[in-house]
């Protein structure tokens, strides 16, 4: 997948003393600004995933402190998902009306604000919290690598770059501390209070470093966001490549997407490679505990399939972008999927580690290879951008059924064998709709 700078549209950076009455600074910073801006944006990057993966490695602690049940874990798992899907629409639209950077800042400020009453008061305050959370989630996820493009770029790439590293770091992070910090704190309500609240720190930390961005106002072209940001909405708890150069008007393919076979392959492709992600991350430390692996193991294997997802990720596009067809390498991916998801469930767990890897390494094949397919299998930058709306929002939506599934076929069967079984179904589905999706096709050209 290329990478390059912005297109011809230039950015839109104006300190917001200068709104009215004076033309918009259309210089990216530098010098000392460029500290302040990187510093930000790695920051703000780090709490995009941690406060997610240090959720599951808790749900044990959670249903014997707060008396939570099966099914209330399975909709607590998909709430962040979920939210992902509902909110991140809005971001565009807020985007143009204020500022990139001020709606950025005000997202921190609302995730601060639903990590901190998580909590105060867990018993109350852990579902609205972390519905709060997650639609300001939503907008840090569209609106950053957006705001990067704009603000550098001619360091986009590189700054992208970091900004993976570190919302890959916070993830790991966020799965390795959980429950040494919660069995540090003790045990009982206190400790689910610390436990959860702890990451209202980073996120007021992400605020303070982002305030000398506030007096800029970026604004985005009107019409969908252009491809590349579009793209790096995805699942982006999981890291995913730049994209090519921005298009600045919206998509007209000859046949609306809908009434398309292969936009609806590259969106159930889209939707089901994160329904497993998110089963896997929202389930995978409680099936390892009731295996027999200890809290803190469990917690180190989720950060193990972070890792070999990060890796897989940032790498898959680049190899897919060499291949005419990308078919056989979305067999390899369903392959590794299938391997490390059944070696995870099944086998013995003396080689949990490695079933974990392959299974994250499978994962971020499947990410890399959905964004590759929303771009590759549009006939002109427009179109992307339209397929990666498209594929993404809808693709949300069948995510969110992963982890409630899986949580719910867990509590009605007793046991696991039945929802791997499912999501090993749910692979081959995937593999389904992704062999004509990787096929060297594209959509229809305007008229």
């Amino acid at each position: 997948m290329p990478a390059g700078p912005p297109g011809s549209a230039a950015p839109r950076l104006r300190p917001v003393r200068a709104e009215i009455g004076r033309s918009p600074a259309s210089a990216p910073v530098r010098g000392a600004g460029v500290g302040l801006l990187v510093a930000g944006i790695l920051i703000l990057a780090f709490n995009l995933r941690a406060s997610i993966t240090s959720l599951p490695p808790l749900f044990p602690e959670l249903q014997t402190s707060m008396q939570l049940s099966t099914a209330s874990q399975a909709i607590l798992a998909a709430i962040p998902v979920l939210c992902f899907g509902l909110f991140s629409g809005i971001a565009a639209p807020l985007s143009r009306a204020f500022g990139e950077e001020r709606v950025l800042g005000a997202a921190l400020a609302l995730l601060a604000g639903g990590l901190a009453m998580r909590g105060a008061a867990p018993s109350a305050l852990l579902f609205p919290g972390t519905v709060l959370a997650g639609g300001a989630i939503a907008l840090m996820n569209v609106l950053l690598p957006s705001l990067v493009k704009r603000r550098q770029p001619d360091r986009a790439g590189l700054l992208i770059g970091m900004y993976l590293a570190a919302m890959s770091t916070g993830a790991i992070i966020g799965s390795l501390i959980a429950v040494p910090v919660y069995q540090a704190a003790g045990s009982g309500t206190e400790a689910v209070r610390l436990t959860l609240g702890l990451w209202a720190v980073p996120a007021l930390i992400g605020a303070a470093a982002w305030l000398p961005q506030l007096r800029f106002r970026t604004t985005p072209p009107a019409g969908p966001l252009p491809e590349g940001e579009e793209a790096l909405l995805a699942e982006p708890s999981r890291p995913v490549p730049p994209g090519p150069a921005q298009a600045t008007q919206p998509a007209r393919t000859g046949t609306p997407l809908w009434r398309t076979a292969l936009a609806w392959q590259v969106t159930l492709f889209m939707g089901l490679q994160s329904a497993i992600y998110y089963a896997s991350l929202s389930w995978f430390p409680t099936l390892f505990r009731n295996r027999g692996v200890s809290a803190v193991d469990a917690g180190t294997l989720l950060a193990v399939m972070n890792l070999g997802n990060a890796v897989a990720a940032l790498a898959v596009p680049v190899l897919a972008h060499r291949l005419r067809s990308q078919q056989w390498l979305s067999v390899a991916m369903a392959v590794a999927l299938v391997t490390g998801l059944a070696g995870s469930a099944f086998a013995p767990v003396g080689g949990a580690t490695a079933w974990t890897l392959i299974l994250g390494l499978g994962q971020g094949s499947s990410l890399g290879l959905a964004i590759f397919f929303t771009m590759a299998r549009a006939p002109d930058p427009a179109a992307a951008a339209s397929l990666s709306a498209f594929a993404q929002s809808v693709g949300y939506l069948v995510a969110t059924v992963g982890p409630l599934a899986t949580g719910f076929l867990h509590a009605v069967s007793g046991g696991w064998a039945v929802p791997v079984v499912c999501l090993l179904a749910v692979i081959g589905l995937e593999l389904v709709a992704g062999w004509p999706a990787a096929r060297d096709v594209t959509l229809p050209a305007a008229g």
